[in-house]
């Protein structure tokens, strides 16, 4: 639970390598040493980010295995890691994965890794997640979405509309729990420079996860339920999302 000042006091995060992640949960160990828990694929590929967290002032910092496609191990995975360490304050979802567009176009499996990684994982790991939540009565449970869910485009309709996906059932997740004292937020940045996006023409408006982090901890003090990186892109989607489908298909972004 948090503490007197209303300082977070654990987190735990599911895709414990994630750039976005890890810059949040710096913010969040500077202003009070929090207790950290990163959920990882491979969770040796946290140990120079166990590190940094125990130099940021954590508390404590433990690396867990974690496989967002391994749908039957979610339910174990979170009654273990509650069990053993207790409530937490936060619950960041943050895995996902980008994949190729082209090779999704044609191969069936590239195509359901993309959505069974950023839909049907987060999903599956959600349930379980939110049954605790509900238990301990209080929490915030932090969604790193995309504004690519917004409108899918052309050049990324399977990672997009994985996203646009998950958004949906996180925004019904929220509407589900107004009263049980969990605060659901969904974080829609547009393009991130992160191990995810090296190599790919950043597009306008791109930011930093460091820039992403600040705005999840202001959004957090806030309880806002969503939050867009940067600002300006609420207005930029509110505008593409009315925009007619023949002159959608003519913008350079789609």
């Amino acid at each position: 639970m948090r503490d007197a000042l209303g300082e977070m006091q654990s987190v735990l995060v599911l895709g414990g390598t994630s750039d976005i992640a890890l810059a949040t949960v710096r913010r969040i160990v500077a202003r009070r040493g929090a207790r950290v828990v990163l959920a990882a694929r491979k969770p040796e590929a946290c140990e120079a980010a166990e590190a940094e967290l125990r130099a940021a002032g954590a508390s404590e910092v433990h690396s867990v295995a974690f496989d967002a496609t391994d749908f039957a191990s979610h339910e174990g995975f979170v009654r273990a890691t509650f069990d053993r360490c207790g409530d937490f304050d936060l619950v960041l979802v943050a895995f996902g994965v980008l994949g190729d567009q082209d090779r999704a176009e044609r191969d069936p499996a590239a195509a359901l890794e993309i959505v069974q990684t950023n839909f049907t994982g987060t999903v599956s790991v959600t349930v379980p997640v939110v049954t605790r939540l509900r238990a301990q009565g209080h929490g915030a449970l932090v969604l790193l979405s995309s504004v690519a869910g917004e409108r899918v485009r052309r050049s990324n309709f399977v990672y997009g509309s994985s996203k646009a996906g998950i958004d949906g059932y996180y925004q019904g997740l929220a509407a589900s729990l107004a009263s049980s004292g969990v605060h659901v937020m969904i974080v829609r940045p547009g393009f991130v420079h992160t191990k995810m996006t090296d190599g790919l023409k950043a597009a306008p408006l791109s930011v930093t996860p460091d820039e992403v982090a600040d705005a999840v901890v202001r959004g957090l003090a806030l309880g806002r339920g969503i939050v867009w990186v940067p600002p300006a892109m609420r207005y930029v989607m509110a505008v593409l999302r009315h925009l007619p489908v023949a002159v959608f298909r003519r913008l350079p972004i789609s």
